[in-house]
């Protein structure tokens, strides 16, 4: 039975574990959830009730977290591509980046997000400045950390990048990185340019009017 991901191509979260599929060429079947799939919402909320997605369905057994995913699909349905170290303190720092990513990263994006699905203008302005203000301490961590490498935790692809490679890209759509971030800017245009990345924005871009707060014309 192969295996089934229930996700949205424009979710940032589902965009990370398709990465991974995509990186090991992983043989996987995508149902999207939305209006138009009901059948599909209801599988995917018989099979996780917290109504959180991505989920990963193996032979019946229901894999949730973007991050447990992809260390699941190394374990079990391991490719080419290693995207978590053998060494255990190499490991360590990749797991690190991947949570800074998400939590620092893709988090203030979404409250932005938040916000303006609110429809109340005073509720969006705010959550847009509260998000500004930590993409800018990531970005200018980022700026440090990403010296001298070529992906997020050295010169290997690793899941640390599945997580920034949507995080980046809907931050700077919600905070534009300046020119201050030279090294940051062209961390993001090389996971733009990775097969596999470029195949989930290629995936997603019917759904660009969804994005609350414009989506620009570019990537």
């Amino acid at each position: 039975m192969p295996l089934v991901l229930y996700g949205h191509p424009f979710s940032s979260y589902t965009q990370k574990v398709l990465i991974a599929l995509y990186e090991n060429g992983t043989p996987c079947e995508f149902r999207c959830l939305g209006p138009e799939t009901p059948q599909h919402l209801a599988e995917w909320l018989l099979r996780w009730p917290l109504r959180k997605f991505p989920l990963l369905v193996d032979d019946g057994r229901n894999v949730a977290e973007t991050s447990i995913i992809i260390e699941y699909l190394q374990l079990v349905h391991p490719g080419p591509v290693r995207l978590l170290p053998e060494d255990p303190v190499a490991a360590l720092e990749v797991r690190f980046l991947d949570r800074f990513f998400d939590l620092h990263v893709m988090t203030p994006v979404q409250h932005a997000v938040g916000g303006a699905l609110t429809g109340d203008a005073v509720k969006r302005r705010e959550a847009h400045a509260l998000a500004v203000e930590k993409l800018e301490w990531a970005y200018a961590w980022l700026e440090g950390q990403l010296a001298g490498r070529t992906w997020a935790a050295g010169a290997g692809f690793t899941l640390a990048d599945c997580a920034a490679a949507p995080s980046l890209f809907y931050a700077d759509w919600t905070h534009r990185m300046s020119e201050a971030y030279p090294v940051l800017r062209a961390y993001r245009a090389r996971l733009l340019g990775r097969p596999s990345f470029a195949r989930a924005v290629e995936e997603a871009r019917p759904f660009r009017p969804l994005f609350p707060l414009g989506a620009p014309d570019r990537d």
